[in-house]
This record gives C-alpha cells, structure tokens and sequence, in this order.
C-alpha cells in the first residue's frame, strides 16, 4: 500500500512550524531584536547578545532558512537584517499573545515594568502630532550606533548610560518622549523613572523605533551623537 504524499494543507502547516520552530529559542529572539533596530554583522551581534560567533551563526543560519532574516556579503564579513518589517509585527503578535495567556508575564511586568512606571505609554499618533507641534522633546535612549542608522525624526540621542550626566541637553520646561528597542525594553523604562526622580516631565513611546519603522512612519538617518 503506498504512501501518499502530504496535502498541500499539510505542507503549508510544515513550512509555519518551520518557521515557529525558528522562533522558540530566547537566543534567536533576542537576535531578532537586535535586528530590529538595524543591520549588523554576525561580530557584533554576537557581542551585543553575549554569545560566541559560532553560536550566533548558528542560530541566524536557523532564521535564516525559516525567511525571517536575509544575509549579504560585505567584504569578508556577512551582515545581516530582518527580512522585512512583518517580522516585526510577527514579534509583536508573540509578544501580545504571550502576555495575554502566561501569569508567569505578569509577574516580570509587575515586578520591574510597573514599578518603574504605571502611565500609559503615548500613542504613535499623539507623538507624531505633539512632536509636529514642539509641544514635546523626542528622546532616543539607545546606543549612538542604533541612532546613527535610524531613528524618529527630530530625536535627540542621549543613551541610558550617560542620560543622567547630560541631562542639561535636554530643552527646559517641555516634555519628554523616551524611546528604545521596543515595548518592554528596560531603556526606556529606566529613562522614564530617573527624569521624574529629577523633576521632569516624562512617558513612553508605545512600543519603540521597530514598531514606529513597521508602521511606516517617518524616519531619519544621520551621524551619531558623540
């Protein structure tokens, strides 16, 4: 008796547990993370994650045969990038989803996340309006490398480890917009709660500057702060 071949309903349920399967592994998410904010090479990927450059290339060689990141030569070295701004919504939809249906997600949230802020973040669309009008100072606090290669327009860069030395460049008597990598990344929240301790004005961003580049909102590119 022969065997037949898989539906094509059953080879499509193949390719999408390909793809989850190359998601379930908290290295290859941060990876993803990582290249969210921009192109990198596998050097510096393995530096920002902690992980040996064997390890990251095998790990993005896994996302990369599942299409969520594309690779091209530049010289010796090979950088690589999300394979489009639907992996960040795919991120997001993880994240949602996860945050809905695992008690083990509030925990982490009430313990770090709402101890150092309980306001709800500004929307995209009221920065976009609020920033058109100078009614607010646009903070990106993440490092100058991922400012350089995009970022809100009109933002000013002053990463987390230096934010409380330089907080004199930050225009007096405005509010303060902080952004970073996305909607739980601890940068923004630790921006947030030191201004306040320091008597000024400030939120979040809902989400970070993928969300803002996956909405298709506008972006600009430029020489990092020093």
């Amino acid at each position: 008796m022969s065997v037949s071949a898989p539906s094509p309903h059953h080879q499509m349920l193949e390719h999408f547990a390909t793809m989850a399967k190359a998601l379930g592994h908290v290295h290859r998410l941060d990876l993803l993370e990582y290249l969210a904010q921009g192109a990198r090479g596998v050097d510096e990927l393995a530096a920002l994650a902690g992980l040996s450059i064997a390890n990251t290339s095998q790990h993005l060689l896994q996302l990369h045969r599942a299409g969520l990141v594309t690779s091209q030569k530049s010289g010796v070295r090979v950088i690589y990038r999300l394979s489009g701004d639907d992996v960040v919504d795919l991120l997001g939809a993880l994240r949602h989803t996860a945050t809905r249906h695992m008690s083990e997600i509030d925990a982490v949230i009430d313990g770090y996340f709402r101890a150092r802020d309980i306001l709800e973040p500004v929307s995209r669309e009221e920065l976009l309006r609020r920033a058109r009008d100078g009614l607010v100072t646009v903070l990106d606090v993440r490092p100058t490398g991922e400012y350089a290669a995009g970022h809100i327009p009109g933002a000013i860069n002053l990463p987390i480890d230096e934010l409380e030395r330089q907080l004199a460049e930050l225009p007096p008597g405005r509010e303060v917009i902080a952004y970073c990598r996305g909607p739980y990344c601890v940068f923004a929240f630790e921006a947030v709660a030191l201004l306040r301790a320091r008597g000024v004005e400030a939120r979040r961003l809902e989400g970070g500057y993928p969300e803002w580049k996956a909405a298709g909102l506008p972006l600009e590119t430029a020489t990092a702060t020093p």
